[in-house]
């Protein structure tokens, strides 16, 4: 096989990439708008794929709900490991840049297209956008904005969509979770990994074993039965504890643990991938990792399945979403969901909140697998200075200097701990 063929095939396995529609996309190849007009709002753009220094915030033209639309004034923006993928280019199919990143919303009803019934101007709401997310105003069609329980804050609301929904639908509408199972998730200390352990406690006797960094051990402990260190061998610390392997495996790693997982499923158990975190292992795109992660993949062979009695599936929100039409499937899990917030039986975590202007760096940490929780870009949030200049348009033409690879590492890195 060609190395071209080989990556080709890699990128085939990344979480939530065929979901791209041309023609979101084809919305964000705007320029800067003149200072003259007076309907501008500030986005984050991504100006071409690569590292870093790809992404600025500006002012550009604001949109207007077409039909059955809902305009969005955006008060949250969730950030996810996707989102550092795409602006990579490490996705299959990606869409044209430039374009406004982002899948996930929170924020005030301002206008409606016509034909658009369900909601009110002033409604808080959350949405899935195909794109857009990180900017001020957005426009969604109503199909994928709900409305938000009342004690719900707009950073919960960012950090609520994307996660508890993915892990509500492996866990229960997938794998098919019941009393007395077990559940291996890796990154548990990340934003799916928290809302997997609090679903997961929402049912009698469900033993969980997760796999997170050392240093986030102490903070998560309390939601995972069974903790390991995501460096070592963690097959052979699940079957001392468990020798016949686990109900559910949740993987977005992929490569070599596609078929760790699969090894680790007891009968009748169900292996779900929806990520393929591995690779990334830089700021920018590479080939080796996405070889190395492609080439450590296990084939299946679907006779070995039928013997050993297992299940192997994969899950991607985004397409189910935007490809795939499910919306009216996905409402209904959210309703599942509010109903379980308004019982105080689960809430999203939030790592930190991050202006606009600091998106670079609220990247960074999530490349460095340095949060608990969902990372959360707070539209009203002033900057810091020295992270403001980093990220803000400075220039007519939208063009800003190349920074070299590891400059970040010389910065002073600002906590927006809650």
């Amino acid at each position: 096989m060609k190395p071209t063929d080989m990556a080709k095939e890699g990128t085939e396995t990344t979480e939530e990439t065929e979901h791209m529609i041309e023609t979101n996309g084809a919305k964000e190849t705007e320029t800067v708008v003149s200072a003259g007009d007076a309907k501008e709002m500030r986005a984050v753009i991504l100006s071409g794929f690569g590292g870093l220094n790809k992404l600025r915030v500006t002012k550009k033209a604001m949109p207007e709900p077409q039909e059955g639309e809902v305009k969005i004034r955006v008060k949250a923006c969730g950030l996810n490991f996707l989102d550092l993928m795409v602006r990579q280019g490490n996705i299959d199919s990606p869409p044209k840049t430039p374009l406004v990143p982002g899948f996930e919303c929170s924020g005030i009803v301002e206008a409606m297209g016509e034909n658009t019934k369900g909601f009110e101007i002033g409604d808080r709401v959350m949405a899935f956008v195909n794109y857009n997310a990180w900017a001020e105003v957005v426009c969604t069609p109503l199909d994928y904005v709900y409305n938000m329980p009342d004690d719900m804050t707009f950073p919960e609301a960012a950090a609520f969509s994307m996660n508890f929904v993915a892990a509500y639908m492996m866990l229960f509408e997938v794998a098919n979770l019941r009393e007395g199972m077990s559940v291996l998730v890796h990154s548990a200390g990340g934003g799916v990994g928290q809302a997997v352990a609090q679903l997961c406690s929402t049912i009698p006797s469900v033993t969980v074993f997760g796999t997170a960094s050392s240093f986030k051990h102490e903070a998560i402990k309390d939601s995972v039965t069974h903790l390991f260190d995501r460096n070592i061998d963690y097959v052979q610390e699940v079957k001392k504890i468990s020798p016949e392997g686990v109900d559910i495996v949740l993987d977005c790693l992929s490569g070599e643990n596609t078929g760790k997982g699969l090894g680790l499923l007891r009968p009748l158990g169900t292996y779900i991938l929806y990520g393929s975190s591995n690779m990334v292992t830089g700021e920018t795109k590479s080939f080796f990792s996405l070889a190395k992660s492609w080439w450590q993949v296990e084939k299946v062979n679907p006779i070995k399945l039928y013997e050993e009695n297992k299940v192997i599936a994969g899950f991607s929100l985004l397409n189910l979403l935007f490809k795939q039409g499910r919306c009216g499937q996905v409402k209904t899990v959210v309703e599942k969901l509010f109903s379980l917030y308004n019982q105080k039986k689960i809430k999203p975590v939030v790592d930190s909140l991050w202006a606009l202007e600091e998106v670079k760096e609220a990247m960074q940490r999530i490349h460095d697998r340095g949060n608990i929780g969902k990372l959360i870009l707070d539209v009203e949030k002033s900057p810091t200075p020295l992270m403001a200049s980093d990220s803000t348009e400075t220039s007519e033409a939208g063009e800003e200097e190349e920074e070299h690879e590891g400059d970040n590492d010389n910065k002073e890195r600002m906590p927006f701990i809650q």
